[in-house]
């Protein structure tokens, strides 16, 4: 059970890294709307949305933590907050993974769908463990 938790854990900060990377291209002005948000802001984010992109950078860098603590693998002294947290994360992982498969954006439902989904299996994996 140690070897899933860890190999989920790891499987979902990479992933978490990848979506972290795609929000810095956003904010950053690569020309990737279409791939975000339901295709609402095609091309180059608005600066609003490009400061939006920073915030969520910061929010998906706290849920990457939290699972590595949860798992064991980062700040063991969070245990007791990464015992609850992760039920949240959990919930998030639920939200993001519908929104993204009943998008109208073909890309984000090809694409982030799919991470999501694998996304929402590794945080059940550790929030159960």
């Amino acid at each position: 059970m140690v070897l899933i938790v860890l190999t989920s854990a790891i499987i979902f900060t990479v992933l978490i890294l990848i979506v972290i990377l795609f929000q810095m291209a956003l904010a950053a002005g690569v020309p990737w709307g279409e791939y975000a948000m339901g295709g609402k802001f095609p091309g180059k984010y608005p600066i609003a949305m490009r400061f939006a992109c920073l915030f969520q950078i910061a929010i998906l860098a706290f849920i990457g933590i939290i699972v590595l603590s949860k798992s064991g693998l980062l700040l063991p002294e969070w245990s007791a907050f990464a015992d609850i947290a992760i039920w949240f994360i959990v919930a998030y992982m639920t939200l993001g993974t519908i929104l993204n498969l009943i998008t109208r954006s073909v890309w984000e439902r090809r694409i982030w769908a799919n991470v999501t989904i694998v996304m929402l299996i590794t945080s059940i994996i550790i929030a159960t463990s």
